[in-house]
């Protein structure tokens, strides 16, 4: 049995004698890829989170998350004996195999998780991070919120219908306190969080519009683009959404009416890393930029800041890395920080770049046990299983 330490310096030893296998490009090309197939597929419970454990035949395997145990362990059969390097056609064979599902939120953030993984391992097997393989990177570091110079203001309540002149002051108060607080060279954003009506949203857009704020977020549920199209017509302050928006086509409304400004999905709900970029390359026509919403853990965190890093028109990224609803201490590391000018730098290490401690995962899941298998109705509307981490090693 090899300690964690030695699986590690077996793992480089094999991988490096195994790139070097050939002495000309093509060779080392199939010999990098064209071997290495799918062979297992496991989910475990990891405390609010869940993992999802990607096996292959050259033993290269990757924790990563999902929404439903059960849902992802069900589409293994599609992934059995595949290449995981074949990005694009796998996830196209995941979305497309049932017609019924196919769009649906569950579906969809199951295939974000996958999608993870195989970018994971394929950059892992090229020794590289996954950002040179989009494209390289557009910016040398990536700006992020919330930090001291970048906050993000909640709505107070819900409204059903309308508001009260006392309701629209109490937003705007917090919105001018953030102000002061980050100094006229910070950032301050509003997030409706869908539960502010259109006429209400309106008069609060007005009154907030000293305070120079970057964008008003979530100004409407999505589903009718009439509702964001009044809204735009309205409302002079920037507007964002996309954090509930799954895949291209769902994107593509609002660029085609021209109701949005700003695009904000999350690639761990999106589609993953596939379908993010390609709803970067789409907003690029209509030189619409993202800030892409994330309340994931580190994992889909650093998914996500490796298509931040790659794309041209980028503004700023939800981050939580301190709340441990979403990142777990002691289980993942990575090996980026958010610096005091609220930044972080490119990715590290090959892969997403991301270590999980599975020792530590089982202990976090032993204190705060989540049980897909025996969960009553109640408990099951609780559980928070989506997103978490991934992990690729090599072990014997």
């Amino acid at each position: 049995m090899l300690t964690s330490s030695g699986k590690v310096a077996l793992g480089s030893f094999f991988l490096a004698e195994h790139l070097q296998a050939a002495d000309n490009a093509g060779a080392n090309v199939a010999d990098r890829t064209s071997a290495i197939r799918i062979t297992g597929l496991k989910a475990i419970p990891g405390g609010p989170k869940t993992f999802l454990k990607i096996e292959t035949n050259h033993k290269i395997t990757a924790l990563d998350p999902a929404v439903a145990c059960t849902l992802a362990n069900s589409l293994f059969e599609l992934l059995d004996g595949e290449n995981p390097t074949r990005i694009e056609h796998l996830w196209q064979k995941l979305y497309r195999a049932h017609r019924n599902l196919r769009g649906g939120a569950h579906m969809v953030h199951v295939i974000s998780a996958i999608d993870m993984a195989l970018w994971d391992i394929t950059g892992r097997l090229w020794g590289v991070p996954v950002y040179p393989l989009l494209g390289g990177p557009c910016r040398d570091r990536i700006r992020v919120y919330h930090t001291p110079k970048a906050r993000k203001v909640p709505p107070t309540d819900v409204f059903p219908h309308s508001a009260n002149p006392a309701d629209i002051e109490r937003i705007v108060s917090a919105i001018k306190a953030a102000r002061a607080a980050v100094g006229q060279d910070g950032t301050v954003m509003f997030d409706a969080h869908c539960a502010i009506p259109p006429a209400t949203l309106i008069q609060l857009a007005g009154a907030i519009q000293p305070y120079d704020v970057l964008f008003i977020e979530e100004v409407a549920v999505p589903g009718n683009i009439e509702v964001f199209k009044r809204l735009k017509a309205a409302i002079n302050i920037p507007l964002a959404t996309g954090e509930r928006d799954r895949t291209i086509w769902e994107m593509i409304p609002y660029l085609q009416e021209r109701c949005i400004d700003i695009l904000q999905p999350d690639c761990a709900h999106t589609g993953g890393i596939t379908q993010m970029r390609k709803i970067a390359a789409l907003a690029e026509a209509y030189f619409v930029p993202l800030a892409p919403h994330n309340t994931c853990s580190f994992l889909g965190l650093s998914a996500s800041l490796h298509v931040a890093a790659s794309i041209p028109l980028f503004l700023i990224h939800e981050a939580h890395p301190d709340n441990p609803g979403f990142n777990r201490p002691g289980i993942a590391r990575t090996a980026w920080a958010i610096d005091r000018d609220g930044y972080v730098g490119l990715p590290q290490g090959p892969g997403l770049g991301v270590e999980v401690d599975e020792a530590a995962m089982s202990r976090v899941n032993a204190t705060a046990p989540c049980s897909n298998s025996a969960r009553t109705a109640d408990s099951a509307a609780r559980c928070p299983c989506q997103s978490l981490f991934i992990r690729w090693t090599r072990t014997d």
